[in-house]
């Protein structure tokens, strides 16, 4: 079984999500965000294992998914027996995002994907900077997929400053930022360390 996701191959389980739910009378819409985000954008080709939630929308707000409501896990077993994907191939693994805030504006430059009775936000490119170089810099990994794909995002320089704040209100510890600075600096930004709040 090959549990690879490729856009092609993303975006046919997602249509079938989306009919699944339809035929059962569902609806949900959820954020996405990860390589599977970055792939329904086009900005990455890299293949990926799943796709993550963080937030489930609810009365016009972006509440946490702690959890997949039992609708979405009965939908996501469904489309994983029919293809052939990984039993969690929808997952809220990265979902703890949500606990300390999501950047800024973020809900004015989501990008609403739909398929069928299924709804996928997908963040903005700011946000997805911000995403990734707190993924590359949680992973410890300067060099690492997220980093790489931190850099096809093309971020400038303001972008990393701004983002690197931005992760920092998540997790404002020493060695963090330690190895923050080493993300940034092989992106480029040399005195990350005069631009950030000092750690913990």
């Amino acid at each position: 079984m090959n549990t690879l996701i490729n856009r092609e191959r993303l975006q046919e389980a997602l249509e079938l999500a989306g009919s699944y739910l339809e035929d059962r009378g569902n609806a949900i819409e959820v954020v996405g965000i990860g390589g599977s985000a970055l792939l329904l954008l086009g900005i990455i080709d890299r293949p990926t294992q799943d796709l993550n939630l963080i937030a489930v929308l609810e009365a016009g707000t972006f509440r946490k998914l702690d959890a997949l409501p039992p609708v979405l896990v009965e939908t996501r077993d469904a489309v994983a027996a029919h293809l052939g994907l990984a039993p969690d191939w929808i997952n809220t693994g990265p979902s703890d995002m949500m606990d300390h805030g999501l950047p800024g504006g973020f809900t004015s430059r989501c990008i609403k994907h739909i398929y069928g009775s299924l709804t996928l936000y997908i963040p903005g490119r700011v946000d997805q900077i911000c995403f990734k170089l707190h993924a590359a810099v949680d992973r410890g990994d300067p060099r690492g997929k997220h980093a790489n794909d931190l850099k096809a995002l093309t971020p400038n320089r303001e972008e990393l400053v701004a983002a690197a704040r931005w992760v920092q209100t998540h997790d404002p510890s020493a060695g963090f930022r330690s190895v923050l600075i080493l993300v940034l600096s092989d992106l480029g930004v040399y005195d990350a360390d005069t631009h950030l709040s000092p750690g913990i």
